[in-house]
């Protein structure tokens, strides 16, 4: 049994470091990574997944749904689980065999891994990722917004189940979204802003169905159409 007290570090010349960093000329930006866990669940497309801290009660059971459909679908998801909304998915989705990818906006070096966790990393469906050094212990408003960017770096594309009005989740969709990174919502009056800033407004189905075979569906976009 591993003891789970020592994080693996990686730098960009090493094997193991995510290609999908490296394709898109990240490598500079993150030289060094560190994680627990097993790195080849980086090899997979993976969907990020991200929800602003307040959230109507109409999208978090979207959100719920989703993240149901998504652990049936063994659809492999990276967030920073750090919201209320994605702490509680994470609950759901860590319950299936798809792999699970957390990266908290701290350093992870001397993390305590919850004791929960350590079955599902022994089990090869978890890993934790972090690219802040083993200082920066105590997570902040700007270590989150640096981890958020990581996260959608290391993503095919962002699933946002809702960014509020003014947020800073809506400002980090604005800048991803000027950078090409495709995001999907859900299709609710509640995400028109989101929707309106270029984000793929589509229901729980249309979402699960285009990652339950991400080529080449994810290559395409989705046509809109109502909420039922």
């Amino acid at each position: 049994m591993r003891k789970w007290n020592v994080a693996m570090e990686m730098s960009s010349g090493d094997a193991a470091y995510p290609c999908a960093l490296r394709e898109r000329g990240l490598s500079d930006r993150y030289p060094h990574i560190w994680a627990y866990g097993d790195l080849t669940l980086l090899s997979q497309p993976l969907l990020s997944f991200f929800c602003s801290a307040q959230c109507p009660g109409s999208l978090i059971l979207d959100a719920y749904d989703l993240a149901r459909e998504l652990r049936d679908a063994a659809v492999p998801v990276i967030s920073g689980f750090h919201s209320p909304i994605e702490k509680e998915c994470f609950d759901l989705l860590v319950g299936g065999s798809q792999p699970v990818i957390v990266s908290p906006a701290r350093g992870i070096a001397r993390m305590r891994v919850p004791s929960g966790w350590r079955e599902h990393l022994e089990a090869g469906r978890l890993l934790i990722l972090s690219t802040f050094a083993p200082e920066n212990q105590t997570p902040r408003t700007a270590l989150a917004r640096r981890r958020n960017e990581f996260v959608a770096a290391l993503s095919q594309e962002c699933f946002v189940a809702h960014a509020a009005a003014r947020s800073k989740t809506l400002d980090f969709c604005r800048q991803q979204l000027a950078a090409k990174k495709r995001i999907l919502t859900i299709d609710r009056p509640e995400n028109e802003p989101l929707m309106n800033l270029g984000a793929d407004g589509l229901t729980v189905n249309q979402i699960v169905q285009r990652w339950s075979n991400p080529t080449p569906a994810t290559e395409k976009r989705v046509s809109k159409q109502p909420q039922p």
